[in-house]
């Protein structure tokens, strides 16, 4: 199937890959610039895995105030180079993760963080709620409740307010792969008013 210049041009302005990777995304997605996309992310968040280990001590602090202002966050982003830092890419990405954790308040940045304790108090509780059903149920209820509670309080497997079809943890990798560096949130500081 021949693609024609303008798709290539209109998945790349939207994806900010280059040419030839989107000239093949076009092709393995039957020409369905959506499907494309998806192809990309898929290819992307492959190569940006590698990058994760890499160390990121360059960054900035972003800030983000509600309307209001009733609501203000700080976050730390970390990449491996001011170059990147100081790129609006980078820069609407910790505004965007500023936003995000104003409007969703994450007690952690990822399940990683969370403690054996809190994780063993959970099980707990949910082992106690699914009393009654059958014994080998309970393991993928208690599991379930689990994952839930993840995405729920977790920074990194929540859903992104911007995009619900990625979690935050996706979008950073997506920005990963676009930049060709790690990305780390650090850490944030989510204020209320009166809380």
């Amino acid at each position: 199937m021949g693609i024609n210049a303008d798709l290539v041009k209109k998945l790349r302005e939207s994806t900010g890959i280059g040419i030839m990777d989107c000239k093949t995304a076009l092709i393995e997605a039957d020409g369905d610039l959506e499907k494309a996309i998806d192809v990309l992310r898929k290819k992307g968040l492959a190569s940006a895995k590698k990058k994760t280990g890499r160390q990121a001590l360059e960054g900035i602090i972003a800030t983000y105030i509600h309307h209001g202002s009733k609501i203000g966050v700080l976050v730390e982003i970390n990449c491996e180079t001011d170059f990147v830092a100081r790129t609006d890419e980078f820069k609407n990405l910790a505004k965007d993760i500023a936003m995000h954790i104003a409007a969703t308040n994450p007690s952690y940045i990822s399940k990683e963080e969370v403690t054996c304790d809190v994780i063993e108090k959970e099980r707990e509780i949910y082992s106690e709620q699914s009393k009654g059903k059958p014994e080998h149920a309970i393991e993928k209820i208690v599991n379930g409740k689990l994952e839930k509670f993840f995405a729920q309080f977790c920074l990194q497997q929540q859903t992104f307010i911007k995009d619900s079809k990625m979690s935050v943890g996706e979008y950073i990798m997506s920005k990963v792969s676009k930049l060709g560096e790690n990305i780390k949130v650090r850490r944030f500081t989510r204020y209320q008013l009166g809380g």
